[in-house]
């Protein structure tokens, strides 16, 4: 065997190793990003001395969302706007916080409020979704091994790649929801004077790179499709 065909032989196992460095260095490179930028501008106070969950309730009252409530949870970074209960949850790093960074966040959660107020397409698509793809991402992986292991039902393999493109799907569907929340805060911010002209600038810096970990996850989940397919044709 010559060299040339050694690296046929090889290229396609060093494509798949590749692939899965990508998946697991991506998405730590982000959360990396967001973990560093946040502590960055938590240093940065706004000039008005609003907390965070102050901010939550003005934006909420301004938009008339007075049925959704601002709470505390634990964690770091843990926020989120749980529809269902019609909560946002602050972080022991934002709540009575009065950072931009922590300002920042508050505003994103009620932008994704205000998407459901409003009744945005793209989180009323995502919010259906969810069943289906909460059940995706715990099977599909032993849906395709069992394909793999019992070779005489081929096509589980191709069930659990079916079901994992659902759940890339909601994680396509996912982007804008994120994109429009942070630009809907971001506006927020600066109509309604919660921050100062030069206090805008680091709180979308946090706001981009909290975005960026959605979008690592995204490229993760492509690659792992791309690993799934080549050992499928193998």
């Amino acid at each position: 065997m010559n060299y040339l065909e050694l690296f046929r032989a090889i290229s396609p196992y060093m494509f798949d190793i590749l692939l899965l460095l990508g998946m697991l260095v991506l998405p730590l490179l982000a959360q990396l990003g967001v973990s560093m930028t946040f502590s960055k501008y938590s240093k940065v106070h706004s000039s008005r001395g609003l907390t965070a969950d102050q901010v939550a309730r003005r934006i909420l009252d301004l938009n008339g969302i007075h049925d959704v409530r601002v709470e505390h949870v634990s964690g770091k970074l843990t926020d989120h706007y749980d529809h269902g209960a019609g909560v946002i949850r602050l972080s022991d790093s934002v709540y009575g916080k009065t950072s931009v960074a922590a300002i920042g966040i508050a505003a994103h959660e009620c932008g994704h409020a205000c998407q459901y107020a409003e009744i945005y397409k793209p989180i009323m698509i995502k919010n259906k979704m969810v069943p289906v793809t909460s059940l995706c991402s715990h099977l599909w992986f032993y849906v395709f091994l069992a394909g793999c292991f019992f070779t005489f039902l081929p096509f589980l393999r191709y069930l659990g790649i079916l079901m994992f493109c659902a759940v890339v799907l909601f994680q396509i569907i996912t982007l804008p929801t994120e994109f429009n929340a942070s630009h809907r805060a971001m506006k927020t911010l600066q109509n309604d004077s919660i921050l100062e002209t030069y206090e805008l600038k680091p709180a979308g810096k946090v706001l981009k790179a909290a975005a960026m970990t959605y979008v690592a996850g995204l490229a993760s989940s492509f690659m792992q499709l791309f690993r799934l397919l080549l050992r499928t044709r193998r």
